[in-house]
């Protein structure tokens, strides 16, 4: 019975497959992102239309927190599949700690630098600067941040200087680098 992401695999253009099994990890990896940024937002917008509505960069902080949580789980179980010799999980919050951080500095500047908020823009104005600023661009550049420290530091495996062949689970093999 194949696997879920053979079954995927099968229903993607033939053209595309190489390139998607080449950097599965990178594609698991946005994957878990997408499903924790849809959360962070749900939960920051319950947060801010009511316990916080006065603090935004909190109410940020908070839903950012929770869906690091939920993406720690499901990075360490799908998108990198590790061994677990290594104290990932501390690493992993060190990484998520640096990147709330990240995260959040756009909002703040938005909010309190650049003014972009009530009695200075309208409330419209300041909902969707505090959406592009916080979960857009914020987001983005902490993505940025965490894939690189996640296979720099996070999810290493003891095998990642070696071809052992493809992970369990896939249709195709690993295409070397220089394949077009």
């Amino acid at each position: 019975m194949p696997s879920p992401t053979q079954r995927v695999l099968a229903r993607v253009p033939a053209r595309l497959r190489p390139f998607l099994v080449r950097h599965r990890r990178l594609v698991k990896f946005l994957l878990v992102g997408s499903g924790c940024f849809v959360l962070t937002t749900v939960i920051d917008l319950e947060l801010k239309l009511t316990v916080l509505e006065h603090k935004p960069v909190v109410a940020l902080t908070v839903a950012t927190v929770i869906a690091t949580a939920a993406s720690y789980v499901l990075n360490r179980r799908w998108a990198f599949r590790t061994d677990g010799r290594r104290p990932e999980a501390l690493l992993f919050f060190l990484v998520s700690v640096v990147a709330i951080g990240v995260n959040v500095v756009p909002l703040a500047l938005s909010r309190y630098a650049f003014r972009l908020r009530e009695p200075y823009v309208t409330p419209f104005q300041q909902e969707i600067a505090d959406f592009f600023s916080g979960m857009v661009l914020g987001t983005f550049v902490a993505m940025l941040f965490r894939y690189w420290a996640m296979r720099r530091w996070v999810f290493t495996s003891p095998l990642a200087g070696t071809h052992a062949g493809p992970e369990p689970g896939y249709a195709a093999p690993e295409m070397p680098r220089d394949v077009p």
